[in-house]
């Protein structure tokens, strides 16, 4: 269905979630960010796929939140959105996401490519909080992922000037995770989701685990969390068929077990 705000693409064990509004630029009013949360859902609970893009179009990701949802709204009216149920999908998601951006992230859509596990972009990319400039800041994540990611300077100068920051920077700054060919945002993201669809799902799911959690505890705390899933995952199937396929030199057969 063209005229939905989301596309779902199923390619092998890859599913695709295109964001879908071109002529808002893919601005993010309610209608969109369910149909996000429900396509992730679903993808999330398809047993055939065990990688996640989510993408916008050549020119725009998503260029923030539609305002004509919050510009009459005060305080209590918009805690009573419960904006936050829309993105739990994306963060609590059991499976690797990867967001390909290409054109602008700009403020919601900026605070949701940072949502997933990274991000792949190429140098159209424009990465920005400009959320000041409209009498607000951000209110999913923007301040506290961007200052954990690149750092108080960078962050601060992005959020108290609202000045964009290109695609080839962020990857300098680590904000972006690689840098693809112009246009070339998306099949790269693929590529790299196809790599990660491979690999055993307990293994993955145990690494993401410790990756989110781990970041925010004391480094004695983090390491023992690591070591804790590094000792489980000797329990599993896939393990024994990882090195078993390693010594023997062939490709191993994942099962997720």
């Amino acid at each position: 269905m063209n005229g939905s705000p989301v596309l779902v693409r199923r390619d092998g064990a890859v599913g695709t979630v295109v964001l879908n509004r071109p002529e808002k630029r893919n601005a993010l009013d309610l209608l969109m960010r369910a149909a996000i949360a429900q396509a992730v859902r679903e993808l999330d609970g398809d047993d055939n796929i065990r990688a996640i893009v989510i993408t916008g179009g050549d020119n725009v990701f998503a260029a923030g939140a539609d305002l004509n949802l919050l510009v009459d709204k005060g305080a209590q009216a918009v805690a009573d959105i419960d904006l936050g149920q829309y993105w739990a999908p994306v963060v609590g998601s059991r499976k690797p996401i990867i967001a390909a951006v290409s054109g602008f992230a700009l403020g919601a859509g900026c605070e949701l490519a940072m949502m997933c596990d990274f991000i792949v972009a190429d140098a159209s990319a424009r990465l920005g909080q400009p959320e000041l400039a409209v009498g607000i800041m951000p209110g999913a994540g923007g301040s506290q992922r961007l200052v954990r990611t690149i750092g108080k300077q960078v962050a601060s100068l992005m959020l108290l000037t609202g000045e964009m920051i290109t695609g080839e920077r962020a990857w300098q700054l680590g904000l972006v995770a690689d840098l693809a060919a112009d246009g070339q945002a998306l099949e790269r993201a693929i590529e790299l989701a196809r790599k990660a669809a491979r690999m055993p799902p307990k293994a993955v799911h145990a690494t993401r685990q410790v990756l989110r959690q781990g970041a925010d505890l004391p480094l004695d705390a983090a390491l023992a969390l690591e070591n804790r899933e590094f000792l489980l995952l000797f329990d599993t199937a896939d393990k024994t068929e990882g090195m078993r396929a390693f010594l023997d030199k062939r490709k191993p057969e994942f099962k997720g077990q």
